[in-house]
This record gives C-alpha cells, structure tokens and sequence, in this order.
C-alpha cells in the first residue's frame, strides 16, 4: 500500500500547486474513518482508497479528485455524513464524494432491469463533473485487480460481466485506452477463463519462436525515421489477451493467422513529424492497402488522434504502426484526464464543456429526458460503446462522426431531430438512395424532408445510434398519447351522445373534480388507454341519473346492432379507419373479422380499444362489464388488406399445395404463412393466413378453393378455437 507521503510525492511532482495538507488529511481522515474494518483480501479496508487515489495521480488528475478518492468511500461505508465532509474539505469535494456514493449504492444485480437503471443513474451521476466517473473507473479498476479475492463464483462473474458490459467500454469512449484495455482483460480471465489461458500459452510458444523480434522490429523502425532526421520514440508491445481473442472472434481465425499481434506506436515531436515519417515508412516498406486511417484529421469523438497503417516491416512481418505527438500519446493513454492542465491556479481545471468526450456524455443525459425506459436507454447506449466510427459530410461541409453501421437515417438525426423525424429519403454523394443506406468514410449526404412525414414504428430497425433510437421512440410515444386522447374523447362522446348528453363545457368539467383529474386531456387519456372507462365519466358528471349496469348493457347492445346497419352520421359509433387502426385501435390476436363482420371494441388497459368478431366468445364473456363495450363499424373505403386465415383439407399428393397457392394468387391474396399437418396417408390439415380487403373476397376466393379437386374441405377461421364440425 502506498504510504501518505508517496501519495503527496507523486501528486506534487506533476502539480507543484497541489494543496498538501488536504491531502494529508484526507489520507489521515479515510484511515481513521475506516479502523479495523478489513476487505475481502484481509487487508485494511483503507488501502482501497489509497490503491484508487494512487491510480488516478498516473492520470495526473488534480488534488480534489484524488482527495475524492481517499474519500469515496467514507459516506458508504462508515458513519462519515455528506455534511461533515463539506465542513472539513469543502462543497466541491463533498459533491464528487457524494456522486461516487450514490453510483456505489446501486447494488450492482444480475437483473437486466437493475443493471439498465443502475447505468442510467450512473450517467446522470457523473454529468456534473467528468472526474465522477474517473475516480469510479478507477475503483472499478483496483476491485478488478482484486476480484479474486471474492470467494463466491455468481458475484465475481457479475462483476467481471458488468464490467465488461458497461465500464469497460465507457472508459475507452472517453478515450481511456489502458483502462479499457485492462478491465476488459481482467473481466475476460474472470467470465472466460479457458479461453484466456489457450491465448496465453498460444503466445508464450510464440514469445519463444520470436522473443527477439519486437526489439528487432522497433529497432528497424527507429533507425529508417532516424536516418532521415526525425527524431522519434518507438514502443512495440503485445496486445492484451482479450484484444487478441476479439479479433480472432471477429475475423475467425486462428491466432497463428492473425498477423498484428504485436503494435507500435512511434511518437513525433510535432504534428508536421507524424506525415512525414509516414511517408518514410510507405518509402521504405510495402503499404498494405486499406489499412490507412488518419485520425489526427478527423479525430475520433474520444480525442483520440493517431495515424494509423500497417506494413510489411522486416523480416517480411506485417507490422502495425500507430504515429502520433507526444500530447496525442498522452491524450490517447490517459483519454479525458489529459485535458486537465496546472500551468497556474487561475486555471485549475479545462473547460469541461469543450471536450468531447464529455459532450457525448451531456448527450446521452439528453436522452433521458425523451422518457425512454432505462432498458431501451441501456441498449441505445451500448450500441455507440461498443462501435468504430464513419466521417461523413453535410452539404456544406459540417463533419457529422457517427458509429460504424449507422444509416442514413441516423445521419438526419445527428444534425438535428426535427430533420431525423421529417426524413423521407436522402442524397449520397448525388444518387437518391432509401435513409436505411449504411454510410462510408466520406460520404456526403443531403437529406430530403417531407411535412406530413412522422418516424414509424420499424425506423427503429434502420438506426443504429442511441440519439436516433431515443427520438424515434419519443415520437411515436408522443403520437399515441395524442391518439389515445382523441379515441378517449369519441368514446367519451359516443357514450354521452347515447344518452342525449353533449360530452362538452362544464358539464364534463364536473368529473375533473369528482375524478381528480387536473386536465380533460388526462382524463381522455386514461379512458382511450382503457383504465377507466367512459361509462365512469358519465356516471361521475351525472350522479342524480346514475344507472344499474344492466341498463348500460341495454345501451350498448343498442349501439352495437346499429353498428351493422353501417350509418356514417351515429355518433356512437366509432369508426375502424385509417387514422385509428394498428395504433390506439387493434384487432384481437388470432381474431380475423373483416370488413362486412359484425365488430365490437373491447376497452382493454394499456391498449385501447381491442377489436373481435361480434359472435366471438370472448364479447359473452364481458356480459357484466357492458361499460367495456365499444360498438364499432368499419371504415367506408378502407385503404389496407385485413389479415385472415383458412382452414382445409387437402388431398394429399404431388402438386395439391401449388394448386391451392396459385388459386389464393389468382384471387390476388397475399398469403404471410402457411402450415399443415399431416392427417392420415391421402389428406392433410393445412392453415393459411392470407391478407384480403373484406368478406365478400373472402368468400369468393374460399368457393374457388372449394372447387378444387385437391381439396376437400375449406372454411374461414374468425376466431381462434372455431369448430368447424357441422
């Protein structure tokens, strides 16, 4: 364990200006607060704070962070209180040990939902000030290091998994590469570890073969660059196991097969340097091809800033070299804390607000306020943790960095959300093309808006960044909202219509009150969304007429006979149309009534109004729940195929399944699934689910089927567990 005055060395000789004494006495306050309490390794539990804050003085983070890690875990675990630490260190020390402490206290569970909630907090935690999360990594790093310790084989896979799954890639997207690197080489010898023992031995017999080749190769390097006056350091080192198994996953092979096993990186004395030894080393040795990136043009969104390309170096071994200043080494080893400069007090801190890394922060915090469940907001968030990255352009020139496999789409939404969610289709590079179009380096892309146009459900599927996904699903929740109280407001209406009521001015006010609800909107809200119903409404504005439910039954048996006679102006009667139907308004699964049927609308929590046949068992069943019942009628002219399904028997031979096929084509019927069961020798049971306008295609296409010679049997399905026997 690192003794105080080490810790206090190590912080002054990056920072002359470091405040000593707080750290002298946070160091002597975490080993007085912790006593005898004990880890799981049977050290003193205060050599975890000092292991954390020794971490982050290799970050070269100021006094204030490292004074939060010997801190961080007072509050936690011992009887130390937020208010005493802000008397003896101050607010802003108190405020980060708070925001570690609240991050430590989400029980880390191997639920999905708790994981998702706990990420979410975590993000909103750390939004105030980056180093938050710094001194959390670097906790999760040291718990890391000791995960062996922990004797039950479940918690330590949790936590190597969560580790993985979420801190790991969040320290390499704010372009903490070592961080990254070793907690996922930890998690991968805790979650996999015969996998990490066969790469392992793989390179030790490799080591062995070549032991001298990575001095050989570096060498080599260094004196090419050194013989054209650039002065340069060159590193070679083996990648990390679990690096070196990604790969192999990813491209299925074997490790003798992978060729850049070794790295090295060679660090220029100025930006002018790095191009001009690469032009060197493309001088000296063959260039592979497409294996060049700059990112010091266009750095990626964590900082990082490197040129990147691979050779065939001495000895004929392909060598992968990354060139780089010594300030973009820094910044790719030590990622966001490299921005914290000292040069003087006045400027103890960077302006937070201008670096990258944190901007993508602030927006993922963003996406929280669109309402998205913490499980969505988890997947929308690994999805750009885990991903490479595409430059691409606007018309104008605006450089827009999106991860690999993004669209179109997620293009529209990266320049702004009103553009995302009026998208109908775009310009690449000139050619009109649809917005579920992957990008590529490079690409320009103009976007075409519409507006009327609105996202639909299955945009979600042509995006690929958590910024699309989150508005997209913001949309649609707002739509059906919007839907929900505008079916709510007709069933409100229809009901009150019913009894010669206008569902209109004080008189529906009155069930605000009687209600408790704050707005007519919120009150149409619920009874559209069916948790509660419209008969409710009625019964809490009209006290002095309230009613038996038998009478309510009479009613709406009313309205429902009335709904076949297919009369426009009844306005107790809701329409099955365009605007309602396959939102706030469905059709009962396994139900296929068509237009022609008799329809009723069940009111259903959650969902709506659910539609069924009016003969299907499930409406006698709502007897003595009338105010469930919604009459309906179908819409005049509907625009869409109503899905169906027939049930038959067929003969049992070569050719009888073509000929019932081409007979459903013929009728011009769109069959989504077919399935049958083998009856006996000659026959066979066959369910086709077809897509049709209305009954009387239905029943054409059915007496067509029926005179076939391969079939001897053919009946609609209007709902599930029909009988069929006559």
């Amino acid at each position: 364990m690192m003794r105080q005055y080490e810790l206090v060395d190590r912080v002054s000789s990056y920072d002359p200006s470091a405040n000593e004494d707080l750290l002298n006495r946070a160091y002597v306050f975490a080993t007085q607060k912790h006593g005898d309490q004990k880890r799981a390794s049977g050290d003193p539990y205060y050599s975890h704070p000092v292991e954390v804050a020794g971490i982050l003085t290799d970050l070269h983070l100021d006094t204030a962070s490292i004074a939060t890690a010997l801190l961080h875990d007072t509050i936690e675990d011992t009887e130390t209180t937020f208010a005493e630490i802000e008397g003896l260190f101050g607010r802003e020390i108190a405020d980060m040990v708070n925001g570690v402490t609240k991050m430590s206290l989400l029980e880390l569970s191997s639920a999905d939902t708790a994981q998702a909630e706990n990420f979410r907090k975590l993000l909103v935690a750390t939004a105030s000030d980056i180093r938050i999360l710094l001194v959390k990594l670097a906790d999760r790093l040291h718990n890391m290091r000791t995960l062996h310790f922990i004797k039950s084989d479940e918690k330590r896979r949790r936590i190597a998994q969560e580790t993985m799954d979420i801190y790991a890639p969040l320290a390499g997207r704010i372009g903490m590469h070592n961080f990254r690197e070793e907690l996922e080489d930890l998690s991968f010898a805790e979650i996999n570890k015969d996998a990490r023992e066969l790469v392992m031995e793989r390179l030790s017999e490799l080591n062995e073969q070549s032991s001298d080749m990575l001095t050989e190769i570096s060498d080599a390097v260094s004196t090419e660059l050194s013989k054209q006056g650039l002065e340069v350091e060159v590193y070679g080192r083996q990648k990390r196991p679990f690096s070196i198994w990604r790969k192999m996953q990813n491209k299925s092979i074997s490790l003798e097969q992978l060729s850049d096993i070794f790295a090295y990186r060679i660090v220029t004395q100025s930006e002018d340097d790095c191009y001009r030894a690469l032009g060197v080393l493309h001088r000296t040795y063959r260039f592979v091809p497409g294996r060049y990136k700059d990112f010091i043009s266009t750095p990626k969104i964590n900082g990082y800033q490197s040129l990147h390309t691979t050779v065939i170096g001495p000895n004929n071994q392909r060598v992968e070299l990354q060139i780089r200043t010594r300030e973009m080494h820094d910044v790719a080893n030590r990622g966001i804390a490299a921005h914290w400069a000292y040069k003087d007090q006045q400027d103890e801190h960077p302006d937070i607000a201008k670096i990258e890394p944190f901007n993508w922060l602030q927006d993922m915090v963003e996406q929280l306020k669109t309402g998205e469940t913490a499980e969505e907001f988890l997947e929308n968030t690994k999805l750009e943790l885990f991903t490479d990255q595409v430059f691409c352009f606007t018309p104008k020139g605006r450089l827009i960095a999106l991860p690999r496999g993004a669209t179109a789409l997620d293009f529209a939404y990266a320049v702004h959300t009103a553009i995302g969610n009026s998208c109908i289709g775009v310009r690449i590079n000139g050619l009109k093309l649809p917005f579920r179009t992957l990008l590529k380096n490079g690409d320009e892309i103009e976007i075409i808006r519409g507006e009327s146009q609105k996202p639909m459900a299955n945009w979600v599927n042509h995006v690929q960044t958590g910024k699309a996904r989150a508005a997209i699903r913001h949309s649609l929740r707002e739509r059906e909202t919007a839907e929900f109280m505008a079916l709510g407001e007709q069933m409100i209406e229809s009901l009150f219509a019913a009894e010669g009521l206008a569902a209109e001015g004080t008189l529906l006010e009155r069930a605000l009150g009687v209600m408790h609800y704050e707005s007519l909107d919120l009150l149409r809200l619920d009874v559209g969304r069916g948790d509660i119903s419209a008969a409710d409404v009625l019964l809490a504005v009209m006290p002095k007429k309230r009613r038996r439910r038998s009478m309510f039954a009479g009613a709406m048996r009313g309205l429902i006979g009335r709904s076949s006679q297919r009369t426009t102006s009844h306005p107790a009667i809701l329409p099955l149309n365009g605007a309602l139907y396959g939102a706030v308004v469905k059709i009962a699964e396994d139900h296929f009534p068509l237009p022609g049927d008799e329809i009723v609308g069940v009111v259903t929590m959650g969902q709506g109004v659910v539609v069924y046949p009016a003969s299907a068992p499930d409406i006698l069943d709502l007897e003595d729940k009338p105010e469930r019942l919604v009459a309906m009628k179908w819409d005049e002219k509907p625009e869409t195929l109503f899905a169906s399904r027939i049930h038959m028997t067929a003969v049992n031979r070569t050719g009888s399944l073509s000929i019932i096929t081409q007979t459903i084509a013929d009728f011009d019927a769109n069959i989504t699934n077919l399935s049958f069961i083998q009856d006996s020798d000659d026959f066979c049971d066959l369910t086709v689910d077809v897509e049709v306008r209305d009954v009387e295609h239905m029943d054409q296409m059915i007496d067509a089927i029926r005179g076939s010679r391969v079939v001897s049997e053919a009946n609609r399905v209007i709902f599930k567990k029909q009988n069929f026997e006559t």
